[in-house]
């Protein structure tokens, strides 16, 4: 799993306990899918179209860092389904795992559409091929 981004827990990201809230975190998650199946298959029209049983194992508090691991399980023909597991920076425990979400790209008249994709591709190399 890569871990692609870090988030540092400040106020205004906090339940009345004190801890992450997590619609908060499970924005970021909804994000950071988007931005991930975006780059991959290059489609700025990606959705999230389900996301599997969210796992809470351990909560995280004010001036904690996380991270947020993302994992590609599988290419379909219009979609990408990925494994997110956001854990804690510093101390390395699992915050929160989702076994699967599945992103879809869309059309013009935002319909599922053919990606083309069947492995994972980085930006680099996409751009050494490209010189």
């Amino acid at each position: 799993m890569r871990f692609h981004t870090r988030k540092w827990i400040k106020p205004e990201d906090l339940n009345p306990n004190g801890t992450l809230f997590g619609g908060k975190l499970l924005a970021w998650i909804d994000e950071e899918c988007a931005l991930y199946s975006i780059i991959q298959l290059e489609n700025s029209k990606c959705v999230t179209k389900y996301m599997s049983e969210i796992n809470f194992q351990h909560s995280a508090r004010q001036g904690d860092i996380v991270e947020i691991g993302i994992q590609v399980l599988k290419f379909g023909t219009t979609s990408l389904t990925l494994k997110c597991e956001v854990r804690n920076k510093m101390t390395r425990s699992t915050i929160i795992t989702i076994d699967k979400v599945i992103m879809v790209t869309l059309d013009e008249e935002g319909k599922p559409t053919p990606h083309g994709k069947t492995k994972v591709e980085f930006v680099k190399d996409r751009l050494q091929n490209k010189v």
